[in-house]
């Protein structure tokens, strides 16, 4: 057990240390890279990235997946929007109506993969191609616009001012409390907590969580309505961010959050990973497509480089695995 927590911390003190290397690379190539300025859009652009990744987590280290965060996510925002628009202004209201509708689309996504047996890449792929219609059709792909002034004026709330830029006090975003009290909850969770340890569990050897008391299917329908929770949450702190609705604004968004896990050191098979982990592997993803970015480099070069990266852990997990297993002691018992 202590060897297999010192590979997992090495993973991602390994991964921090390639961070720090491709920030002073690219700080050399664009100084612009390290300018207050930059950090801090680099933060506020990938909030919403970073809740999203640690909601998909617990999914992730069960060995199962959601590609349907994207169309949850995209509805998500539609209907906080006309919920803004057309019932209440109230901004608590709106965070509990983004919360309850992801919820209940994760809550289906468990129930799915859970009591029907679906595969979850099959259940998501099926519940995405549905949220994502009728998203469409609900909007026809219209911009929501024209929210109220007090939502607008949240979104724009900062913590602390560290520089000024012109007559701009640039400080940290309120959205960032928001990505601390999920990072805190889920980390809370997943170590301290019953349900936390099933689902490294199942993660590690499904037929032996059950064997040992754990009920899996409560444990997959919890973390798919989790994870559900935390996408809804992540929609209303992106259109605080962007004050608008774009249906379309989350097309392909599933492969950044599933990538982002997988960077920091997360089993694509299951069984272990972190939120801290986590939080590093979405810090590489975001300075790698901003220092791409800045290097003028075709922004095509992005998919390029997480795809690759995306092969390689799954092939270095696929290889982990394959080499535990033809290690393994085998005995044979026959009757006397």
């Amino acid at each position: 057990m202590k060897v297999a927590q010192r590979l997992k911390q090495s993973r991602e003190l390994g991964i921090l240390l390639i961070l720090v290397v491709v920030s002073i690379v690219i700080t050399l190539v664009a100084p612009a890279f390290f300018s207050i300025e930059n950090l801090f859009d680099i933060l506020k652009s990938n909030v919403v990235l970073a809740i999203m990744a640690i909601g998909m987590l617990p999914v992730i280290l069960t060995g199962g997946i959601d590609v349907s965060v994207s169309s949850m996510v995209a509805a998500v925002t539609i209907i906080v929007g006309k919920f803004l628009m057309n019932v209440s202004g109230n901004i608590f209201l709106a965070f509990l109506v983004g919360c309850l509708s992801g919820t209940i689309m994760g809550l289906i996504n468990g129930l799915l993969v859970a009591k029907l047996k679906i595969p979850p890449i099959v259940a998501t792929l099926g519940t995405m191609s549905i949220i994502l219609g009728v998203s469409l059709y609900y909007t026809n792909g219209n911009w929501i616009t024209g929210l109220p002034k007090n939502f607008i004026d949240f979104g724009r709330i900062t913590i602390g001012s560290f520089y000024r830029q012109g007559e701009e006090m640039i400080g940290f975003p309120i959205q960032l409390l928001f990505l601390i009290l999920v990072a805190v909850l889920t980390w809370f969770i997943l170590r301290h907590t019953l349900v936390g340890r099933g689902i490294y569990a199942v993660g590690g050897n499904r037929v032996s969580a059950e064997r040992v008391g754990y009920n899996v299917d409560r444990i997959t329908i919890f973390l798919y309505a989790y994870e559900g929770f935390i996408v809804g949450l992540a929609g209303v702190v992106h259109t605080s961010i962007m004050r608008q609705v774009d249906p379309n604004a989350f097309n392909g968004f599933e492969m950044q959050v599933i990538s982002a896990v997988v960077l920091g050191g997360a089993s694509s098979l299951g069984g272990y990973g972190s939120v801290s982990g986590t939080l590093v592997g979405v810090a590489l993803f975001s300075v790698i497509n901003n220092g791409l970015i800045l290097m003028h480099i075709p922004t095509f070069w992005q998919k390029i480089v997480v795809g690759i990266v995306l092969i390689a852990s799954i092939g270095f997990d696929v290889t982990q695995k394959r080499y535990r297993e033809s290690h393994n002691t085998k005995v044979d018992i026959e009757e006397a």
